[in-house]
This record gives C-alpha cells, sequence and structure tokens, in this order.
C-alpha cells in the first residue's frame, strides 16, 4: 500500500459518506477543498482533517496532497478532474465521470499524457458482493450469461429548483442513479450493440423515468429502469443458462445475493457484512493501482468509464435530454 494523502474536493453528502469510510478504512485525508472557506473549515472539523481550503484551486496546489476525490456536482467534474491532473495530482472522479462522452474522453487523454491516474468512482463495482459474483461467473456457475436486469428506482424532491431536477447541474435520474445498472450492464456483459431507450421527462426538461433494453455481444439481453419519483425494489438479476443470481435490495450498496441452479434450489447465499457504507473499497483499489504503478484499474478501465459515458448520451439523445453546456 503506498499511504497516499489524500484531498477531498467539495463538501457535499457524498464527500462526507467517502470521507468517513476512507477514514474508517485508515487511509490518511489530509486537506478539504470548497467555494467557501467556511464550508470547508467545518468539513474539515467534523472529518479530523488538518488543512482547509476556501478554493478547488488551493487545494490543487497544495504539495502534500497526491490524490483527490472529487465529489462536485456532474457538470464540474471534467474541469476539477483536469485541474488536479495538470497539479500533478492523481483523481478519482465520482460518478457519472464526467458529463458526456467528449469530456471524459479529454480526461483519459490528459491523464495517460501526464503519466497519472484518474479513475471514475463507481463505487459498486468494488464491493465484496459484487467481487464474489464475477467469480462465479468466470467459474460458469450460471453457465452463458444470457440476460441482467436492475432498476434504480428513489423518490426525490420534485422541487424544480433542486440539483436532481436542474438541468444546468446535469439532474435528471439517468446520471444521477440511471448509470448504476447501465454500469452493471457494461461489467457483465460488456459494450452493448445497441441501445433502446424510453422515457418521462419534468417540468424543466430533465428525465424523471427511464427504461433501456441493450443487446450485447452474442445476443444477450440486459434491461434497466431508474426513476427519481417512485420508489422501487432496488434489486438486481443475472440470468444464465444454468441458473440465476438474485442481488437483493439495495443491490448498488453492501448487498446479500442468492444463487439459484436452473431447477430453482439455492446453490449459495451470500451476507455482506463490511464496515461502513463501503466506499472505502474503490479508494483501497485506487491506492493498489498507484503503488503497483498502474494508470487504471482493471474492474473498470478508463476506455470503459469513456464508452458508458457514451451510451448514456446515447440514451439521452434518444430521450431529447440536453444539457445547457452542450447546445453550443
Amino acid at each position: 500500500m503506498t499511504t497516499l494523502r489524500w484531498g477531498v474536493l467539495a463538501t457535499g453528502s457524498i464527500a462526507r459518506m467517502f470521507t468517513r469510510d476512507a477514514r474508517l478504512a485508515g487511509l490518511e485525508v489530509a486537506a478539504v477543498g470548497s467555494r467557501s472557506e467556511a464550508a470547508a473549515r467545518a468539513f474539515a472539523e467534523e472529518h479530523g482533517i488538518a488543512r482547509a481550503y476556501g478554493s478547488y484551486e488551493a487545494l490543487a496546489a497544495d504539495p502534500q496532497v497526491d490524490i483527490v476525490y472529487v465529489a462536485t456536482p456532474h457538470p464540474h467534474h471534467c474541469a476539477a478532474a483536469r485541474m488536479l491532473l495538470e497539479h500533478g495530482k492523481h483523481a478519482l472522479v465520482e460518478k457519472p465521470f464526467t458529463l458526456n462522452r467528449r469530456e471524459a474522453e479529454s480526461l483519459r487523454d490528459l491523464a495517460r499524457s501526464r503519466g497519472l491516474l484518474v479513475m471514475e468512482a463507481m463505487w459498486t463495482r468494488y464491493l465484496p458482493h459484487m467481487i464474489r459474483i464475477r467469480e462465479l461467473i468466470a467459474a460458469e456457475a450460471l453457465g452463458e450469461i444470457r440476460a441482467v436486469a436492475a432498476d434504480h428506482t428513489q423518490s426525490l424532491p420534485a422541487d424544480p429548483a433542486h440539483r436532481l431536477n436542474a438541468l444546468e447541474l446535469g439532474g435528471g435520474a439517468l446520471l444521477d442513479l440511471g448509470i448504476y445498472p447501465i454500469s452493471l450492464a457494461w461489467d457483465l456483459l460488456g459494450e452493448p450493440t445497441s441501445v433502446k431507450a424510453s422515457g418521462r421527462l419534468g417540468e424543466t426538461g430533465a428525465d424523471t423515468e427511464v427504461a433501456t433494453v441493450c443487446t450485447h455481444a452474442g445476443g444477450a439481453l440486459s434491461t434497466s429502469l431508474s426513476s427519481s419519483r417512485a420508489a422501487g425494489p432496488n434489486s438486481a438479476h443475472i440470468i444464465g443458462s444454468k441458473g440465476r443470481i438474485d442481488i437483493h435490495r439495495v443491490w448498488y450498496t453492501a448487498a446479500d445475493f442468492t444463487v439459484y441452479g436452473v431447477d430453482g434450489g439455492v446453490v449459495e447465499q451470500y451476507a455482506s457484512e463490511i464496515p461502513g457504507r463501503g466506499m472505502q473499497y474503490q479508494a483501497l483499489a485506487a491506492e493498489r493501482y498507484v503503488a503497483e504503478g498502474r494508470l487504471e484499474g482493471d474492474l473498470l478501465t478508463l476506455d470503459d468509464s469513456v464508452g458508458i459515458m457514451g451510451t448514456l448520451d446515447e440514451i439521452r439523445r434518444q430521450l431529447g435530454v440536453v444539457y445547457p453546456g452542450e447546445r453550443a
């Protein structure tokens, strides 16, 4: 392990969850940056962080920070990560990686040219239950994977001014919620060869419900449903020719799952027991990659992060969702 010195860029709720889990795992969180000095100081006090900065630029310039977790709203991911890379910092960027594929490509290319790690913080991929699921699939416990189905549905504020409903902040169910099942399908089935999407838009033009059907290599299918206005089961299912896995609610957190044989009998039951929420596993992976001199990991490559943004772009195209900065 490298004993990297972490910085946290932005001080919202996701930054708090990440920082708590990072500290729980024994990682060194050395500094925090916010657009407000008062917010940075309050965050530092809350989490026992030594240095607080009233700007993102000051955090990026701190020579005693090696890697930074980017926790801003979606439209600011690219600019923040670019600034960090230009200051020689590794970056773990909250999902979605960027606002669109074009931005994702620019970050990938810059990180590779600078010899630095930039990584999408899709924390679900690094959770222990997902590691075990990949082991079962690799061992052909399910036979040929024929289909993957998952939902991420929550009842969230309908206030037009709320971040989730504001197009200028990358609002919509897809980028906040739908990315989880879309990323799961990419993880287990690879890049889709076709994408079909249908959805509903709210009063601000942001998507409130999105359903997708994708075809993958060999004809495998994936389906997803995301909603910001209604709470569903939040479960996931991996269906193979020899059996299936049901990941129980809430599947994208540290979840339990059951493996069934083709006859419906229980083959394995997995119970998740982890400290904290589980956001530390992605940070531990980032530290390991840096220690090994790698610029990206194998659980979620940079090319996959770019490709996933391309899939999200295509879904938005079919829905007619365009963010303000993309209209030029």
